[in-house]
């Protein structure tokens, strides 16, 4: 995992230069355990208006320095920021990454999220149709796909405004956050755990959220359900069919087979869903237990779309 070094970047950003400067430094195993940093989270802009990890060098087109200048007064010093330490143009490494960021999120010491068209001093307590229509009224933020790991796996989130004032932070304004992402309070205030979430509920947080690329609908999720697979960019939408078997192979949790439980599903051609946005309507607190299974099996669409082995495996004749 790279870091930035935010006095050398500081330094640098004010003309201090200095030969053996180095904004980006690598830490590995039991020295990144025991070093504390703050993490960004933003949305992406155009490709030329981010901070890449070739520029880092050449400190061009420097668009981190608030995220920077906020860490020091945090007392912290050392920031990831994903556009400019992930060398994107290794393979290997976009994927190592990919499936380690809701664990580098998770370990961060304070996570800044950037609402980057929020000008106000709070958080929005209602939608907004007219400026914000294209992402369902809230922030733009809050539609994004990869943000929703980076809500949930840091414990201490903090929200700024587009002049980079701080307006909520997510335990003090749980509720509010729980309006606009339907992610219970609980899970807010106190924590995300896998053991008391279904994989329903999880994949319901997630069914109005957009990618810029499709495959990253589901590699988006994979942290908040603890699995790993390799990135195949090109596989469309069978990226979310390879995340649901791999959930199915290591989480025993029904719930995953009730996606669109409220509609009828006849026009399925499959038993798994083929989007997230198929388990919208899965957020209730009756996807926090139960035999979900069982429940399926009274359906009669589920019924006729059952295959003869899943069909034995939960005991349907």
């Amino acid at each position: 995992m790279r870091l930035i070094n935010v006095k050398v970047f500081l330094d640098l950003d004010a003309g201090k230069n200095r030969p053996d400067a180095k904004p980006l430094v690598e830490f590995t195993g039991l020295e990144l355990t025991n070093t504390a940093y703050a993490i960004l989270s933003h949305c992406w802009g155009d490709p030329k208006d981010e901070v890449q990890y070739t520029e880092m060098d050449s400190l061009a087109k420097i668009d981190i320095r608030e995220s920077c200048l906020q860490a020091f007064r945090d007392h912290l010093s050392w920031l990831w920021v994903d556009t400019c330490c992930i060398d994107k143009r290794s393979s290997a490494e976009l994927s190592e990454a990919i499936n380690s960021m809701y664990v580098w999120y998770a370990n961060s010491d304070r996570c800044y999220a950037l609402l980057h068209d929020v000008t106000t001093n709070t958080l929005p307590a209602e939608r907004d149709s007219i400026d914000l229509n294209k992402f369902n009224g809230w922030p733009k933020w809050f539609s994004r796909g990869w943000t929703l790991q980076e809500l949930i796996a840091p414990q201490d989130v903090h929200f700024f405004n587009r002049n980079w004032k701080c307006i909520a932070s997510k335990r003090d304004s749980a509720r509010a956050l729980s309006v606009i992402t339907r992610i219970s309070v609980d899970v807010l205030e106190k924590g995300f755990s896998r053991s008391s979430t279904s994989v329903a509920q999880i994949l319901s947080w997630a069914a109005d959220r957009t990618t810029t690329r499709e495959e990253d609908r589901a590699y988006s999720l994979l942290g908040l359900f603890g699995v790993h697979m390799p990135m195949l960019y090109g596989e469309g939408k069978n990226a979310f069919l390879r995340l649901q078997l791999e959930v199915i192979r290591m989480v025993n949790d029904q719930s995953i087979f009730a996606w669109r439980w409220t509609t009828p599903i006849g026009s399925a051609s499959g038993f798994l869903a083929t989007d997230p946005s198929h388990f919208r309507d899965c957020s209730s607190d009756m996807f926090q237990g139960g035999d979900y299974a069982s429940w399926l099996l009274r359906k009669s669409d589920y019924k006729r779309l059952l295959s003869p082995t899943m069909a034995f495996l939960y005991g349907y004749p």
